[in-house]
């Protein structure tokens, strides 16, 4: 049984990992991983070209928000961010997702997972939020694909 304590964090004593997004805009309803939203959104993200930087960031935020409540698709989104990052000479970004990337077993080993993060060096890596209404529209059509 899932327990989530007033910022958000979601604690599981049998199994921590298994949260996702539910209700999009509001990461405390989450439970268990879309493999196949998670799967769509980083195809579309290898399918977008790699000058359209702003989007494939919020496809790989979307991904993020899908894929984090398991270890592997967290770990593989903010190793895609850091690519992201070193292709775009981003330093700031690239600093943002080496600490995140250092801090993914962490949080996986301790059950403490901020909800709703998109992932990137421009929020905290430990602050819960809300999913943002775009990322919200990029997961709700990665959902809807048939």
């Amino acid at each position: 049984m899932s327990v989530r304590d007033a910022t958000g964090w979601a604690h599981d004593e049998n199994r921590p990992w298994r949260h996702s997004v539910k209700k999009l805009t509001d990461p405390r309803l989450a439970s268990g991983l879309d493999m196949l939203t998670f799967s769509r959104l980083m195809s579309q993200y290898r399918a977008l070209p790699p000058h359209d930087i702003n989007q494939r960031w919020l496809v790989l935020e979307a991904a993020h928000v899908v894929g984090q409540t398991h270890f592997g698709p967290h770990w593989r989104v903010h190793v895609a961010m850091l690519l992201l990052a070193w292709r775009t000479a981003d330093r700031k970004e690239i600093l943002g997702q080496a600490m995140r990337l250092a801090l993914v077993p962490v949080g996986h080993a301790v059950h403490r997972l901020p909800l709703g993060n998109p992932g990137r060096a421009n929020v905290s890596a430990f602050a819960p939020m809300p999913v943002r209404s775009d990322i919200a529209q990029v997961i709700a059509r990665a959902q809807d694909k048939s």
